[in-house]
């Protein structure tokens, strides 16, 4: 038979059970926030210390180039001949772009195609480049007035006949015959199939979208000449620190 426990005995042994629970329950408060708190420094370590990718490369030679091939920074605008979006950059930042840093000999601006929002936005592209393989010059006046004169976007308005009337409304100087033949007969699907190839490696989700010295800068950066100048910049001070 077991040996009776008094009264004061067992409230003294309720008393102790409860202080070592509260002591077992803060050592493991304790244990818990030490434990997130290295998991969050980790994770800020993680991201700190990643590699960051590397800045995308492109064939400044095959694209269509407005300003000096000697510019320090180079931009590259993927952008598609029907989107609002591309009609206000060329509208609102490639003016100041072209004022502050491309007559100036610092930046350059090529463009390649990223056409996805109607079937005609295709045949808008490859009116770009017949023109750009008649002339690099005639190109950008033809991607100005692409811009300038862009119909609504829900309307299949990019047809071949618009496309060379628009030439020849802004009188370029090439062969309009060439230009519509090129059109017609895709001649330069190949290149266009190229420039799209290396939409999703370079996670493009939108246009336009550029890449300053390969570094992309997307969004609605890319419609504002604040975040736009912010980037060459950046760009210009690392050239700077490294003596370049």
């Amino acid at each position: 038979m077991g040996q009776a426990v008094s009264k004061s005995t067992y409230k003294q042994n309720r008393k102790d059970l409860r202080v070592r629970s509260k002591e077992r329950q803060k050592k493991i408060r304790t244990l818990m926030w030490a434990t997130g708190g290295v998991l969050i420094v980790a994770i800020i370590l993680l991201f700190a210390l990643a590699p960051k990718p590397d800045p995308a490369q492109f064939d400044f030679e095959t694209l269509p180039t407005l300003g000096s091939k000697d510019a320090k920074v180079k931009i590259v605008e993927f952008g598609d001949f029907k989107c609002p979006a591309c009609q206000q950059f060329a509208q609102d930042v490639k003016p100041e772009l072209m004022k502050e840093y491309i007559d100036k000999g610092i930046v350059s601006l090529s463009f390649m195609n990223y056409h996805f929002i109607g079937p005609d936005s295709k045949t808008a592209a490859l009116a770009g480049l017949a023109v750009y393989h008649q002339s690099n010059d005639e190109f950008w006046k033809y991607y100005q007035a692409l811009y300038d004169k862009q119909p609504d976007e829900g309307l299949p308005w990019a047809t071949v006949d618009y496309l060379v009337q628009l030439a020849k409304d802004e009188k370029l100087n090439i062969d309009y015959d060439k230009l519509r033949s090129d059109i017609e007969n895709e001649t330069y699907a190949d290149e266009l199939s190229d420039q799209m190839s290396r939409v999703r490696p370079l996670d493009i989700t939108g246009t336009p979208t550029l890449f300053v010295n390969g570094t992309k800068v997307g969004g609605s950066d890319t419609l504002y000449w604040e975040p736009v100048q912010a980037a060459i910049e950046k760009e210009l001070k690392k050239l700077d620190e490294a003596g370049q």
